[in-house]
């Protein structure tokens, strides 16, 4: 009788699957070098860090990688500069509306009255219905001259021809 598996196949069996596990071992260690490397050089722009980050991957293998997972930063430097963008474009929206002068409330541009203080903000043109800033004697939009307000324009003291 012969035995169904030899001595020296199975010796022969168990190096190949040896070799193979072995391969994929050193190539999943360079692989988590590798990837430590880049996550960290997307992170921060410290050279250091992204050396000792590779470093403690290469010496300490997976638990180099939770040890890593866990010290690095949170945000990647592209995340950051989208999360700054976009704070920065909230306060411009924010610093950009209007404020009532009398209660300092936010308001609306086409408001007419402040609704918090009551604060009268504009006025609509009789001939357009387009609204008017106060101080405005005639509509910019129409051209047709506010009621009760002088219609010629008036020049600078500098500007005005003398009196004889």
């Amino acid at each position: 009788m012969t035995p169904l598996l030899d001595l020296s196949s199975l010796h022969g069996w168990l190096l190949y699957v040896t070799a193979v596990l072995g391969a994929f071992a050193a190539a999943l260690w360079l692989g988590l070098i590798f990837w430590t490397y880049r996550d960290a050089r997307a992170r921060t722009h410290d050279r250091l860090v992204h050396i000792l980050a590779a470093l403690l991957v290469a010496a300490l293998n997976v638990p180099g990688v939770l040890i890593y997972l866990i010290l690095r930063p949170p945000r990647s430097l592209e995340e950051e500069y989208q999360r700054t963008l976009e704070e920065e474009a909230l306060l411009s929206e924010i610093e950009d509306r209007p404020v009532c002068p009398g209660c300092s409330a936010r308001i609306r541009r086409d408001w007419q009255v402040c609704p918090v203080c009551l604060t009268k903000l504009r006025k609509p043109c009789l001939a357009c219905g387009k609204m008017m800033e106060l101080p405005w004697k005639v509509c910019a939009f129409c051209g047709t001259p506010v009621p009760g307000a002088r219609s010629e324009p008036s020049l600078p003291e500098e500007a005005q021809p003398p009196i004889e």
